[in-house]
């Protein structure tokens, strides 16, 4: 049946409606993954959390906003897909699960996370990109292997300092946010390979020719009038990307007027094939 059926049977609390929309659950999946995406679900079956060997959960693109206790049990889980939900605090059961390497919230009503997430030691890759954040949240700057973060379209005005003490951290996507100025915390992260700006507010880029780990740029989209100089080998999206920087400071004040530029966009990687 269709969506307007699934929604319908999803408002109705009973245990056979609820196998309508999930399935028994009655034995583990051969490859450790269950997939409960596009269900029409306002709550999760607990049947969904004794299977102790589950690897991969998505349950992306439902109607939840809460997640039962009993999920803690999934000791093993290493992948959770809660994005394109309801959820206005993350549940605690979430920052329970030992070994969860990657973690997408995005597309959610998310304006802070808790203290307890510093608990998710293992997390490498978290997404909370489209969310309600007006303040960057701190307890991320406690994640210690976070090798991936994405922040991007939220109202974030500012990065703090002690993002700079996440060694491991690679790529960083914070398009679409309120940055009036490149984050100087940035500038001191030498290990950085991808960092996205794209659709702030920023005026200036300072040099980074000394982030020698740098690969990808992007700047596009900002109300800047010069573009960031990188080193050999990283490539650049945005205006004047493609000049010398010699020519960008010659023509610069012309160009920053020029808006009918066309520039081929680049998105960030899809990363659900873990």
């Amino acid at each position: 049946m269709g969506n307007a059926m699934r929604g319908v049977v999803a408002l109705i609390p009973s245990e056979r409606c609820q196998r309508f929309l999930v399935g028994d659950l009655k034995e583990m999946p051969l490859d450790r993954t269950l997939d409960l995406s596009s269900r029409q679900l306002r709550r999760l079956p607990v049947a969904a959390c004794v299977f102790g060997e589950l690897v991969k959960l998505y349950l992306s693109d439902n109607n939840l906003s809460s997640l039962p206790a009993d999920l803690q049990g999934l000791k093993k889980l290493q992948l959770l897909a809660l994005d394109f939900n309801c959820f206005e605090e993350l549940p605690a059961a979430v920052c329970r699960l030992p070994q969860l390497s990657i973690l997408y919230l995005g597309n959610n009503r998310l304006y802070s996370l808790p203290r307890e997430l510093r608990e998710l030691t293992e997390l490498n890759t978290l997404w909370l990109e489209t969310n309600c954040f007006t303040v960057f949240p701190q307890v991320i700057c406690e994640l210690p292997n976070l090798k991936t973060l994405h922040l991007g379209y939220n109202q974030i005005q500012s990065l703090p300092r002690e993002l700079g003490v996440l060694e491991e951290l690679r790529s960083v996507w914070i398009a679409g946010n309120q940055l009036a100025a490149f984050p100087p915390v940035l500038l001191e992260m030498h290990f950085l390979a991808v960092i996205d700006v794209d659709r702030n507010q920023i005026r200036y880029f300072p040099c980074l020719s000394h982030m020698l780990g740098l690969k990808l740029v992007i700047y596009d989209h900002n109300p800047c009038v010069n573009a960031p100089v990188v080193g050999e080998g990283c490539r650049r999206v945005g205006r004047w990307a493609d000049n010398s920087d010699d020519e960008q400071e010659d023509d610069g004040s012309k160009a920053a007027g020029d808006t009918t530029i066309e520039v081929t966009e680049v998105h960030p990687e899809e990363e659900h094939n873990f």
